[in-house]
């Protein structure tokens, strides 16, 4: 039986680094990361990697990642399990005036 997979939420602000999708699907797996997951979206979407990720591989101070509901600082950081049928919501924080 296969597992379900992993939901990716993008809001508006990202989508466009991924292509328009607002939503992404991502297959889920037994040791699945949260650092693994993001390195598999960057590999189909370069662009949205610099928008959530610095140099180093770390999460930007002003994009929040949550594991169904749970903020990933909170759990483990990058090194939380990304559990299947997850739904992972990616938000950057918005600054202007």
């Amino acid at each position: 039986m296969t597992a379900p997979p992993v939901r990716v939420v993008l809001p508006a602000a990202l989508s466009a680094d991924a292509g328009g999708q607002r939503e992404l699907v991502r297959p889920a797996g037994p040791e699945l990361t949260a650092a693994a997951l993001l390195d598999g979206l960057a590999a189909d979407y370069p662009r949205l990697e610099r928008r959530i990720r610095d140099e180093a591989g770390k999460l930007r101070r002003y994009v929040n990642v949550y594991l169904d509901g749970e903020e990933l600082r909170a759990l483990n950081g990058l090194d939380s399990q990304v559990p299947p049928g997850c739904e992972v919501l990616i938000l950057a924080s918005v600054a202007g005036g």
